[in-house]
């Protein structure tokens, strides 16, 4: 018997050696080309950067990126209101109200939507908004399709964030009389935060990595974006990193690295906010227990 258990004990640890082993390679598979290219991006951008990249705008394509800068904020911002309502009300509503084939309905049409090419979604947006109702190269339609393509990932998160809340947090609340909004404001909802803040930030992450549906939709302009939404394009980072690239002049080349560089600043800054939150948030949970 103490042979079968020392053969059963081997055999398990080279199995957790050899799994271990599989998932380091597989990291490494994943990571090891995302060094790479933030590394190479870093090293053509950073020699020649300067604060005018930041400060000017890029008139004649020699200048800065001021304009793309503010107008990759704006869109940014602008996705957090309207994707992050949206997304979070559905995901919502799919975790606590919808039931039977309404809610096999609703999540098979949010996984749909979540499929679809992104250019498919643009050109949708061009479609619909910057010529069905003469909208224009504008704000509005870009913020409108990226908000869009968006939605689902911050639905599918929150929903998730929702139904992985404790039962006996719920069922604690529903004995001490709690009506069902309150359980889900006071309860639900706060113990779901981390997650549901995660994928509102990866939803940004991705919407400011988009270019074709702001191709379609926003058009470009190098001045600053105005607040009007409609007939009113303006300037983004991927647009620069797109199209400064294949210029003939150095002067334009290297905006379009630095363009990338600030998109990666961009995407690490949203990381780092996630996990600030999340921790905050976690570090909260537990001191109200």
């Amino acid at each position: 018997m103490s042979q079968d258990t020392s053969r059963h004990s081997g055999n398990r640890k080279l199995i957790n050696l050899a799994v271990i082993v599989l998932c380091s390679i597989a990291l490494v598979l994943v990571i090891a080309p995302s060094i790479w290219i933030v590394l190479q991006v870093i090293i053509r951008a950073l020699p020649h950067f300067s604060w005018s990249v930041i400060t000017q705008n890029g008139v004649g394509l020699g200048g800065g990126l001021k304009n793309e800068i503010v107008g990759t904020a704006t869109i940014t911002t602008g996705v957090m209101v309207v994707a992050g309502s949206i997304g979070i009300l559905s995901g919502i509503y799919l975790s606590q109200f919808a039931k039977g084939r309404t809610a096999v309905i609703l999540r098979s049409s949010s996984e749909v939507l979540a499929g679809i090419p992104s250019i498919v979604i643009g050109y949708i947006g061009y479609t619909a908004l910057v010529v069905g109702l003469h909208w224009g190269f504008s704000l509005g339609a870009g913020l409108l399709t990226l908000s869009a393509m968006v939605v689902p990932y911050i639905a599918k998160t929150t929903e998730v964030a929702l139904r992985q809340v404790p039962t006996a947090y719920i069922e604690g609340a529903e004995a001490l009389g709690f009506k069902p909004t309150r359980i889900l404001t006071r309860i639900s909802l706060k113990t779901a935060l981390p997650g549901i803040a995660t994928g509102l930030i990866v939803a940004l992450a991705i919407s400011i990595g988009e270019t074709a549906p702001l191709l379609y939709t926003a058009g470009y302009s190098q001045n600053l974006p105005k607040l009007a939404l409609t007939h009113s394009p303006l300037g983004y980072l991927t647009y620069a990193v797109w199209t400064f690239y294949n210029q003939p002049t150095v002067a334009a080349q290297r905006l379009s690295f630095d363009a990338a560089m600030l998109l990666v600043i961009f995407v690490l800054a949203l990381i780092a906010i996630s996990r600030l939150i999340v921790a905050f948030t976690q570090r909260h949970s537990e001191a109200k227990r």
